[in-house]
């Protein structure tokens, strides 16, 4: 018969198990600043992108859930139902934003979720935020000011695609939020969360896509290696990583670190889209790299301060 675990093996499991979810959001956040990039080379209509990325989406966790022997209640689909809700507009809004504007503007704008993320994990979690902490996170947020106002009067800017950029801040919180609350207080698997996400999501944006008149034709081959693409990696491997970080990671630091997405987007752009940033834009990525990994090094000596006293 195993021995109980004793106070000190279960702290040093949380402590790996955070480190491990600050490494899986780090790898995501790598995967999701790369994104912009895909809809810069795809001409097919927004929603309709996201239609077949989506059930593509579907397809992947039936197959995973086929090869695992895993099985979705409805009972757990009807907890999940409101993710999917608010994935379905964050990506509506967010692919929208990719396509119109430029992509610093499109990922520095998004960048602002963490802020109202932050105050909705202290009210509603009961997070704590070191006072330190907080004079980084807002050196952070003047970093993505300084990269906005870089930015603007670029040829590739669009108020339009600021305006769905600015509401994907909106969904994206609820979503982040809710998928926290959801993971902390039930029982369903990683896994089993997203599938219900992404089942939920893709009949949402199949209504969207009919109801704004975009064609559901079929796409491309070229069309059908990009929608893949982002299904695989920033899709499943993506979120799966995100939705079991939130169970061993605090919503506030999470959150921060996909802060770092505009820094890399914005690079990508300009390595290989030629969307040169200005002075100011490069000064600003700076500022919100340092900043956010000032916290990062913070909590990791908490983390090993913490290990050592048990």
């Amino acid at each position: 018969m195993a021995s109980p675990s004793s106070p000190a093996d279960e702290a040093s499991a949380e402590l790996t198990h955070r480190g491990g979810g600050i490494v899986a959001v780090s790898i995501t956040t790598v995967i999701w600043g790369l994104v912009p990039l895909v809809f810069k080379e795809t001409d097919m209509p927004t929603l309709a992108f996201a239609t077949y990325r989506l059930w593509m989406g579907v397809l992947v966790y039936a197959v995973v859930f086929a090869c695992t022997g895993r099985r979705v209640r409805w009972s757990v689909m009807r907890v999940c139902a409101l993710g999917g809700v608010f994935f379905a507009f964050d990506i509506a809004f967010t692919f929208s934003a990719f396509r119109l504007t430029s992509i610093a503007n499109a990922t520095i704008i998004g960048a602002l979720a963490p802020l109202f993320i932050t105050l909705g994990a202290a009210r509603w979690f009961g997070e704590r935020v070191e006072r330190r902490d907080l004079l980084f996170v807002g050196m952070s947020f003047a970093g993505v000011a300084m990269v906005a106002l870089g930015s603007a009067g670029s040829p590739t800017w669009s108020p339009l695609g600021d305006a769905f950029a600015a509401a994907s801040v909106l969904s994206w919180t609820c979503y982040w939020l809710f998928s926290k609350r959801a993971r902390a207080r039930t029982e369903v698997g990683a896994l089993e969360y997203m599938a219900c996400v992404m089942t939920v999501a893709a009949v949402i944006m199949t209504f969207l896509a009919l109801a704004f008149g975009q064609s559901l034709s079929w796409p491309s081959r070229a069309d059908w290696g990009w929608i893949w693409l982002v299904t695989i990696f920033p899709g499943f491997i993506g979120h799966s990583l995100i939705s079991w970080s939130h169970r061993h990671l605090e919503a506030w630091l999470g959150s921060l670190i996909t802060q770092l997405q505009p820094v890399i987007a914005t690079a990508a752009g300009w390595i290989l889209l030629s969307e040169a940033p200005t002075e100011l834009t490069i000064a600003g990525g700076l500022v919100v790299v340092a900043a956010t990994a000032a916290i990062m090094i913070r909590a990791g000596r908490q983390s090993v301060s913490i290990g050592e006293g048990l």
